[in-house]
C-alpha cells in the first residue's frame, strides 16, 4: 500500500523530435541538370557550387538583351550629339534646290499669266502653272523646316525617352544575368546536404527544389510543453535531451516558446494529458562535434534541469 502511494518527483519529460533549419534551393528555370558536384550527407561551405543547370538558353537571352542595350545606347548618343555637319550641309543644299525650283515656278507662272492676257493659251495652262508654283513653295517650306530642326538640335523630351528606353533594357539585361548566374546553384550557407531529389539529366520544373540543406551549428529539439509546466518555463531554461541511439544525453537551452497553445500531438499523449493543450517550444542543443551529424526528425525527450545558461 505504501508503495502504491509513493510519488514520483522526477521532472516530466517533454516529447518531440530533433529538427534542423532547412534551406531549399529552387530551379530558377526549367533546364536539364548538367552537373551534380555533391552527395547527400556531404558537408558544404558557404558559396560552394552544388550543381548546375544547362545555361545555353539563358545565355542566348542575355546576349540578345546585351545587343539591345548597345543599340539603345548608340541611339541615345546620337540624340545627345545632334545632327552631323554633313547632314546639315545636305539639308541646306536641299533647301537651295527647292528655292531655285520655286523661283523657276514663279517665272513660269508669270509667263503663263501674261500669255493668257493675250489670249494665246488656255485657262488650264495658267491653272497648271499656279499649281506648280504652290508645289514648289511647299517643297521650299518643307526643306526649310528640316534644316531648322537640325539646327535647333534634339528636344529634351526625345532625350528623356531615349534614356528611359535604355534604362528599361538595362534592367531586363540585369534580370536575365541574375537568372543565368542562378543556374549554377551555390550553397547560401555552410551546412549539410539533406536531399538531392533529381538526378543528372533530369529537367526539374521551374521553382522545384533541386537541393535541400540542413544549416546551423546544431539541431534543436521541437517539443510540446503541457499546461501543467507552461507557467514555470522561461526562455533560457536548460534541458537535458535524450535521443534514441545516442550514447549520452545532450544539453540544450530553450530558445522560444509559442505564445498560442495547440493540441497535444499524438506522440506526446500520456494519460490525463491526452485532452490538454500544449505549447510548442524549441530547445537549441549546444553545438559540438557530436551534434553536427544528428539526423532530423528523430524522436527525443527533453527533461528540465536546474542549471541555467549564464
Amino acid at each position: 500500500m505504501l508503495a502504491g502511494c509513493a510519488r514520483n518527483d522526477a521532472p516530466q519529460a517533454l516529447l518531440g523530435t530533433l529538427e534542423w533549419d532547412r534551406i531549399a534551393m529552387p530551379a530558377e528555370v526549367s533546364e536539364p541538370i548538367t552537373q551534380i558536384l555533391v552527395r547527400e550527407g556531404d558537408h558544404v561551405a558557404a558559396d560552394q557550387l552544388l550543381l548546375t543547370l544547362d545555361p545555353r538558353r539563358s545565355q542566348a537571352q542575355v546576349d540578345a538583351a546585351q545587343a539591345d542595350v548597345e543599340r539603345l545606347a548608340a541611339a541615345l548618343d546620337a540624340l545627345r550629339h545632334g545632327a552631323r555637319v554633313e547632314t546639315i550641309d545636305a539639308s541646306r543644299a536641299a533647301l537651295a534646290r527647292a528655292q531655285a525650283g520655286a523661283v523657276n515656278a514663279r517665272l513660269a507662272r508669270d509667263r503663263a499669266a501674261e500669255i493668257r492676257k493675250r489670249g494665246l493659251n488656255s485657262q488650264a495652262d495658267l491653272d497648271n502653272a499656279d499649281a506648280a508654283l504652290r508645289q514648289a513653295n511647299a517643297e521650299t517650306n518643307s526643306a526649310r523646316a528640316n534644316l531648322d530642326e537640325l539646327l535647333h538640335g534634339t528636344r529634351v523630351e526625345d532625350i528623356n525617352q531615349g534614356e528611359a528606353a535604355l534604362a528599361q533594357a538595362q534592367a531586363q539585361l540585369a534580370q536575365l544575368q541574375v537568372t543565368l548566374a542562378r543556374l549554377s546553384v551555390h550553397a547560401p550557407r555552410a551546412g549539410r546536404v539533406d536531399s538531392l531529389p533529381y538526378k543528372l539529366g533530369d529537367r526539374p520544373a521551374q521553382g522545384a527544389a533541386v537541393v535541400s540543406l540542413l544549416v546551423g551549428d546544431a539541431p534543436y529539439a521541437r517539443v510540446y510543453v503541457p499546461e501543467t509546466l507552461r507557467a514555470n518555463l522561461r526562455q533560457g531554461a536548460r534541458f537535458r535531451i535524450e535521443v534514441d541511439g545516442a550514447p549520452a544525453p545532450f544539453d540544450a537551452t530553450a530558445l522560444r516558446i509559442a505564445s498560442e497553445p495547440t493540441f497535444t500531438p499524438y506522440y506526446a499523449l500520456s494519460g490525463d494529458d491526452a485532452s490538454r493543450l500544449a505549447w510548442r517550444a524549441e530547445l537549441a542543443l549546444d553545438g559540438s562535434d557530436k551534434t553536427r551529424d544528428l539526423p532530423a526528425g528523430i524522436p527525443c525527450r527533453a527533461t528540465p534541469t536546474a542549471e541555467k545558461k549564464p
